[in-house]
């Protein structure tokens, strides 16, 4: 299966969900005005792309129909991705390797958003590049979650730098770095955590780890990737606020996308957060991640939602 078809696949309950609203707003042949844009508003508004992100898409929309460059309904999706395409430029997707020395990647998110499986689909993602990958278990906290990684980074034959459950994660990420260093890694992944972010003391043990990172290699970490749970919608854009707040999130890995009807989520984060998504989970395995590509993503979502 090609990429575009995985995640055409992936989204498919969302855009069941997306086509049907807009096949019901933008029959062929619709004239556009205000109660067709009123509508529109509705259904963009209930395929959880963001209340903020709608209003500006609308904005543009209708800015094209009074200068007369949209006058049906079938005009108006084809518009809708070019502007939603617009609001990713490459380089914000790209990922900031290091200079030299080995790239850190801190990889946060609450329990049960899928974020352990989300560090071993990078993993494989890194290590199909080429590139040499260690892993950190820095999720010290939940039961088994280190034998999780451990497993994950033997079937996907990476190295692994783990101490026992309950261990201080500040200790283990110290000795992750110094083995990525020792061994000329290209990159290492720490898994660090799960934890509400409702949980102070916990959201705080993940900035000592940050700071563990910084003080043992030079301008690390290098990403902090914030894995979020597609599932749960807007809900997943209040998760990502509040981590910002404990560390500096370069980007995020929107998980479990092929079992959401929510995908529209994805639209409302950027605008909402700032922070870009590099990568999307569309499946249980390790080869079940993609980086993220606003126009297939936008093809996918949207399908032909006007036929």
């Amino acid at each position: 299966m090609g990429l575009f078809d995985k995640l055409k696949k992936g989204l498919s309950r969302t855009r069941e969900k997306v086509a049907t609203g807009f096949r019901a707003v933008l029959p062929f042949g619709r004239k556009v005005d205000d109660a067709l844009l009123e509508e529109l508003e509705t259904t963009m508004l209930a395929s959880d792309m963001g209340p903020t992100m709608v209003a500006k898409l609308i904005d543009l929309v209708r800015s094209e129909w009074k200068r007369g460059t949209i006058k049906e309904a079938q005009d108006v999706v084809a518009h809708l991705k070019d502007h939603i395409v617009e609001f990713w430029p490459d380089a914000d997707r790209r990922i900031q390797y290091a200079a030299e020395g080995p790239t850190v990647v801190l990889v946060a998110g609450i329990n049960g958003s899928g974020k352990t499986t989300s560090v071993a689909k990078l993993a494989k993602h890194f290590s199909d590049q080429g590139k040499s990958v260690i892993l950190g278990a820095c999720d010290t906290f939940r039961a088994a979650a280190v034998a999780q990684l451990t497993e994950w980074a033997s079937r996907i034959d990476v190295q692994i730098v783990k101490h026992q459950q309950d261990a201080d994660p500040g200790a283990v990420a110290y000795d992750a770095c110094e083995a990525a260093v020792a061994r000329k890694a290209d990159v290492l992944l720490i898994d660090t955590a799960g934890r509400l972010h409702t949980q102070d003391h916990l959201m705080r043990e993940l900035g000592k780890i940050h700071k563990v990172v910084e003080r043992k290699i030079p301008g690390a970490p290098h990403e902090v990737l914030l894995v979020l749970d597609a599932t749960i919608g807007q809900n997943a854009v209040n998760q990502a606020r509040v981590f910002s707040e404990h560390v500096d999130v370069s980007g995020l890995f929107l998980a479990k996308l092929d079992g959401s009807a929510k995908g529209g989520v994805v639209i409302g984060i950027r605008d909402q957060l700032n922070v870009p998504v590099k990568f999307v989970g569309l499946g249980e395995t390790p080869n079940d991640i993609e980086p993220f590509d606003p126009r297939w993503f936008v093809e996918a979502l949207f399908g032909n939602a006007t036929e």
